[in-house]
């Protein structure tokens, strides 16, 4: 029995990946299972076209290897078109088994990664010439037309793909609606649930912010995002970098726009509009059943969620709009997500760490303004995290008393105590700026002392007062 890894990749797939010409040769001979498939459902011959050795995929095809489809409904010759290996989709597409309609949708692929991957113009053209001549040959009754076009994207300028040679021909005057071409057929053929078809929307959208289109570029992520959360799973890493780039772009473009130095805006429902659907890619998470509160990638997506928030709080908002952000962010809190070490959003928003969200600065916390917005969203001040620190234990570890008094302010018991039985007091750096305005006389209270007393001295009570009151000295 041939030995799988955990993704069901064998000893043969892994050497046709890398191109182990003599490795593969010696598993063939010795009987490897050519038509195996991996958990994803590839088999040594995706695996061959994605690295492009045709010296192994034809001893391969020499051991009864089928054209299989993948778990994306890729087939072998449409791998190799995605990736532009031009060796194997030239060998494939003049097999006998090779089909009509997928050697088309094979050059047609190949013609759009040859715009978006190795940026030939030309090239494309010559593959898509090749298809449409195949699509129209000499006997018209004989004609494989292209399926009818569904609603126009906005996103792609409502281009449509072309139909006819002549219409073909005139796309060269116009690189940028062959750019358009190139998602339309990478879409119509790979659908939208594949990983390349939203990731080359998202790289001709960086493209254009490159140039400094911005407009055009949210408008081609935006579309990217919501092919992502209609085929993804939730949280998934894909549609986590999109959020991520979101963020930054926007970041980018406020801090330029702040100095003078660019002409373009974001406005409220540019940003309003990412962070209701990051807070619905987190809704999507909980309800997964298999999907744990303090799952790795809920720290990733409510590090974005915050960093979008910080960055709503630089824009001016009508009342209307504040009510709409606010009830966004309640409906957040509501989820009741935790990220790493259990922390809640508030014990993220007054920590430092929150900050390093990615390869570029967005946001800085700790963040008066998002802890403010968060605690008049409905958060709980005295939630606790795994080693029962609440948000002003976190707030007194990075140094911010004026963060600490806000909580305070906000009904953030000052004298609570967490896993070390220490309060935040004790924790906050005594060089700190402001500490003295945290002394503890100003804040604990008889009933604090009464109860520290009863803990210090182990005294029974449990039992024998009310239940709010075993909670209030548990605090301590």
């Amino acid at each position: 029995m041939e030995v799988a890894n955990r993704h069901g990749h064998t000893c043969l797939m892994i050497s046709c990946y890398k191109g182990h010409k003599e490795i593969a040769k010696f598993l063939l001979e010795r009987g490897a299972d050519v038509n195996r498939k991996s958990v994803k459902g590839n088999t040594a011959l995706h695996d061959c076209a994605e690295s492009g050795s045709l010296d192994i995929m034809k001893m391969l095809l020499k051991c009864n290897a089928r054209m299989e489809r993948d778990g994306y409904g890729m087939t072998p010759l449409l791998a190799a078109s995605v990736t532009g290996h031009t060796n194997i989709v030239e060998y494939l597409v003049h097999q006998p088994r090779s089909a009509r309609k997928e050697r088309i949708d094979a050059l047609e692929l190949l013609g759009a990664t040859f715009v978006d991957k190795k940026r030939d113009l030309l090239g494309a053209m010559r593959y898509w010439r090749r298809a449409m001549e195949l699509r129209q040959p000499g006997d018209r009754a004989g004609a494989l037309v292209k399926p009818p076009p569904g609603s126009p994207v906005p996103a792609y300028e409502y281009a449509r793909e072309v139909t006819t040679i002549e219409e073909l021909e005139a796309l060269i005057t116009d690189p940028d609606e062959m750019r358009m071409q190139a998602l339309l057929v990478r879409e119509r053929i790979l659908g939208p649930s594949h990983p390349d078809t939203s990731y080359y929307i998202r790289y001709r959208g960086a493209v254009y912010a490159d140039s400094g289109n911005f407009e055009r570029c949210i408008s081609l992520w935006k579309y990217a995002l919501d092919m992502q959360q209609s085929n993804l799973d939730p949280l998934s890493p894909m549609t986590a970098s999109s959020f991520l780039s979101f963020a930054e772009l926007f970041s980018f473009v406020l801090q330029d726009r702040a100095k003078g130095t660019l002409a373009t805006r974001v406005t409220f429902q540019d940003l309003m509009g990412v962070l209701s659907k990051s807070v619905r890619e987190v809704e999507r998470a909980v309800a997964q059943r298999d999907s744990h509160p303090e799952a790795p990638q809920f720290s990733k997506a409510l590090s974005i969620i915050l960093h979008l928030i910080y960055l709503l709080e630089k824009l001016d908002c009508t009342p209307e709009q504040e009510h709409q952000k606010k009830q966004s962010i309640y409906h957040l809190l509501k989820l009741n997500p935790r990220a790493r070490n259990g922390y809640t959003p508030l014990h993220m928003a007054v920590d430092k760490d929150t900050t390093a969200v990615g390869r570029y600065p967005v946001g800085q916390f700790p963040s008066l303004a998002v802890a403010g917005l968060l605690l008049d969203c409905g958060a709980d001040v005295d939630s606790r995290d795994s080693d029962n620190n609440t948000p002003l234990h976190i707030a007194a570890v990075n140094g911010c008393p004026e963060i600490m008094i806000m909580l305070v302010h906000a009904g953030a018991h000052f004298d609570a105590t967490n896993a070390q039985r220490k309060t935040a007091y004790q924790l906050l750096d005594e060089r700190c700026t402001g500490r003295h305005a945290l002394h503890p006389l100003n804040y604990v209270t008889l009933q604090c002392l009464a109860a520290r007393a009863i803990e210090r001295h182990g005294l029974p009570y449990k039992g024998l007062i009310s239940e709010e009151m075993e909670a209030f000295i548990e605090l301590h």
